[in-house]
């Protein structure tokens, strides 16, 4: 199975398969895919002409299949476009999936999905001809890897300060990082290499800020403090389940920074292994001093089953985020 990244790239050399099936939420890299193939089949005759757009609520699959079957206009291929076939009905779903097994050479079918039963014929097919890619959100590596990418794209080299101190201020939003890292082309200039301050200089760090202030009041568990900050974030519009991620990440970060300075580490390299860049290091070293190792337990806990709680409960998710807010600054020590 191919990366969605490497889709992409394929299309932009004029490589083509009959079917895409891009499954996942991370809309961004569906789009770029989309985009690659769309003007990949462009070049092959008169844009415009041959191109069909549906979405999948309330789509018969013989609209669709009939609309792949029709030969190009003044052009080698045609290009139809499903969004959202997952809305379409499981049985219309099986119906095109009879096309996926004897598609038409002479037209490129991209569907996308947000999610898909892994189990129905569609995936099943679409997986057993290599046609089913994979969207998923970008953790970890694949993240700095994307955010080296963005700016290597713009013609910069980027610090690896510099990408922990941007996905610290953005999180792994990837239209954001995309954002920021057009801002910070223009900010540094051509050819420029992109660093720490820059990041610091021209990206927003209002929420960041804020997510310390959360994490520094369960630190002391300053109730008033610790609801004012999740209050702040939320009225930003931030969704619950988001802002839990990233409280949860920067106590990762507290706790790496604290066995590292128990290892007898400088701040500044314990704020490396921490995974956070040197300029935090004294910020770092006052939260890893207000934790200890049975108090960050406890709030792991508790994230967990808030985690468990917003994807779960009925109850409105602002309400799950507050009580977990005075639990986590109500622990002891």
């Amino acid at each position: 199975m191919p990366s969605i990244h490497e889709v992409t790239k394929r299309a932009a050399k004029g490589s083509l398969e009959p079917i895409y099936l891009l499954v996942g939420a991370e809309r961004l890299l569906v789009e770029r895919a989309v985009d690659a193939v769309r003007r990949a089949v462009d070049q092959t005759g008169t844009a415009g002409f041959n191109v069909d757009l549906f979405d999948g609520k309330g789509l018969e699959a013989a609209t669709v299949i009939s609309a792949a079957r029709t030969l190009p206009m003044m052009a080698d291929k045609r290009f139809v476009l499903v969004r959202h076939v997952d809305a379409m009905t499981p049985t219309e779903q099986s119906s095109l999936a009879e096309y996926l097994g004897d598609p038409n050479d002479l037209t490129t079918l991209v569907l996308t999905a947000d999610k898909l039963d892994g189990r129905g014929k569609l995936a099943k097919i679409a997986k057993k001809g290599g046609w089913l890619i994979d969207a998923k959100p970008l953790r970890g590596r694949e993240l700095r890897a994307f955010v080296r990418g963005e700016a290597t794209t713009r013609g910069h080299n980027i610090a690896p300060q510099a990408i922990e101190t941007l996905l610290d201020a953005v999180g792994n939003d990837l239209a954001a990082i995309d954002d920021a890292t057009e801002r910070l082309s223009l900010f540094v200039g051509p050819g420029q290499r992109i660093d720490a301050d820059a990041v610091m200089t021209c990206v927003t760090r209002i929420r960041v800020e804020s997510i310390w202030s959360l994490v520094d009041a369960i630190g002391l568990k300053d109730r008033r403090k610790g609801m004012a900050a999740a209050q702040s974030l939320l009225a930003d519009r931030e969704p619950p389940l988001r802002l839990l991620a990233m409280v949860a990440r920067q106590l990762r970060i507290v706790a790496r920074m604290r066995e590292a300075l128990s290892e007898g580490l400088r701040p500044e390299e314990a704020a490396r292994r921490a995974g956070a860049p040197p300029f935090k290091a004294a910020d770092l070293t006052a939260s890893a001093r207000q934790f200890t190792a049975h108090t960050l337990g406890q709030a792991f806990a508790i994230i967990s089953q808030t985690d468990m709680a917003l994807k779960s409960s009925k109850r409105p998710p602002d309400v799950v985020l507050h009580q977990a807010v005075l639990e986590l600054c109500a622990s002891r020590r």
